[in-house]
């Protein structure tokens, strides 16, 4: 088995790389930058821990902070592009291939970004994302916000307001939800990931708003609140709508609301930072057309967690942490037939998220990951929209969320606005134990699961 992924893996990569080079061809090797480095004349070193995106430096969270106003405006553009092959250890079942697209190599996303300074105290992030397999496209990142620093001999205090279109993605740390890794995984293999996900890890794109204030640089203190993003703030949610199978929209019943707080700290080439974060959401259950049934009650969600960073940056070498633990409690009051879990007072779900990371000369890297999920045994879990579409529905493995997976990876990063990765997925644990039962009722191993990820990543 080792082998055959070893030589799957030569192959692969010798396509990656002719890939490469053509890229390189195309933009004539002048290492051009995204926008963002454009605007502030930096190197993406500069902002990025190692030049690794989308982690931040202290320079690079401070310019996030300051609403991207840093620097000169510019052409407000950049693009994005992900080509890679996926190879699943069992791609196989009863009936025939699970994903037709398994080991080829194809295209799997391009996003287009529109950002940079509107004025001094004004900047936007925002990126439009089209996926090649599924043939969607979707405003997938989206902050704009306002911000202001007061500095006296005796005080430094920065304060913002934000508008965004999914919690977390106005934070500025890579322990949080929005930004945390993996930052690229497979989209082909059907067992690329855990099966199930807490709300603040679902990439739900709700309408929120919210105000920070960062304090001697150290004490960094946010609230925000979630609505529906429907009509005016339809923009937030270009991709999902009411009535969507595949994208429905996500309805919030009144506000939800979304507090953080983190302290910092730095010394020489060292920083930490600890925090907590918290979010209380009511979401409007969908009937059999994915409209909104109003009127037959709410599944609460709340979701508290703790999170951690460390970074050390002193060239050539980078190195980073990341801890993130939620707790999610739901509490589905909705009315017989709609989600119908079997204890609807009762649910928990617990999320765990630990990753390592070295770069060395802003080049060459490796990373070890270690991502579970546990909780609450409960067979509803399969028709949640926050599980996978391969839970297995009314097999006895259904009622149990217990997940693990550990995910090495090495990246190369030839110039700094190009990157070249392998990435596995190795499950020890899945859908409660060794073993479980797919939709089709077959039977699987949490090992058939491994899967073989092989990227190449590239910005202009």
């Amino acid at each position: 088995m080792y082998n055959t992924y070893k030589n799957q893996a030569i192959h692969y990569l010798q396509k990656l790389l002719i890939a490469l080079i053509a890229y390189v061809s195309i933009i004539g090797g002048a290492y051009a930058l995204p926008v963002f480095a454009r605007q502030t004349g930096q190197s993406c070193v500069a902002c990025h821990a190692g030049g690794q995106f989308p982690e931040l430096t202290p320079y690079g969270r401070y310019f996030k902070l300051m609403a991207y106003t840093a620097g000169e405006r510019t052409v407000p553009l950049s693009v994005m592009g992900v080509v890679d092959i996926t190879q699943t250890q069992n791609n196989s079942d009863a009936n025939g291939d699970i994903s037709a697209k398994d080991s080829r190599l194809i295209p799997d996303i391009a996003s287009v970004f529109v950002a940079g300074k509107i004025t001094d105290n004004v900047g936007l992030f925002s990126q439009f994302t089209y996926s090649f397999p599924s043939g969607h496209l979707a405003s997938d990142n989206f902050d704009m916000r306002y911000s202001d620093r007061i500095v006296t001999p005796q005080n430094d205090f920065l304060w913002g307001v934000t508008l965004h279109n999914n919690p977390m993605v106005q934070d500025v740390w890579n322990s949080a939800t929005a930004w945390g890794y993996p930052y690229l995984s497979t989209s082909q293999g059907q067992f690329g990931g855990l099966p199930f996900k807490t709300l603040l890890e679902s990439g739900t794109q709700m309408a929120g708003t919210g105000a920070y204030v960062y304090w001697r640089e150290h004490l960094y203190l946010e609230a925000s609140a979630y609505q529906t993003a429907n009509s005016s703030l339809s923009f937030l949610s270009m991709g999902s709508k009411a009535g969507s199978t595949n994208y429905p929209l996500t309805h919030v019943d009144g506000l939800a609301p979304y507090l953080r707080v983190a302290y910092t700290d730095e010394w020489r080439a060292n920083n930490i930072m600890v925090g907590a974060f918290m979010m209380k959401a009511n979401i409007t259950p969908l009937d059999g057309n994915s409209f909104p049934s109003y009127g037959t009650g709410t599944t609460n969600y709340f979701d508290r967690g703790v999170d951690a960073q460390y970074q050390y940056l002193l060239s050539p070498h980078t190195v980073t942490a990341h801890f993130r633990y939620i707790n999610e409690s739901i509490d589905d009051q909705t009315q017989s037939g709609a989600l119908g879990y079997a204890n609807p007072n009762a649910i928990t779900l617990n999320s765990v998220m630990a990753k390592v990371s070295y770069t060395y000369q802003a080049k060459y890297g490796a990373s070890l990951a270690y991502r579970s999920i546990y909780g609450t045994a409960d067979p509803a879990y399969a028709i949640n929209t926050n599980s996978s579409s391969i839970a297995p529905y009314g097999s006895s493995a259904s009622s149990v969320p217990n997940s693990t997976m550990w995910i090495p990876e090495i990246y190369y990063t030839p110039v700094q606005n190009i990157r070249i990765g392998l990435q596995y997925s190795y499950f020890t644990q899945y859908l409660g134990g060794n073993n479980f039962l797919d939709n089709a009722g077959n039977q699987r191993n949490a090992t058939d699961n491994n899967t073989l990820f092989l990227y190449l990543w590239a910005a202009y």
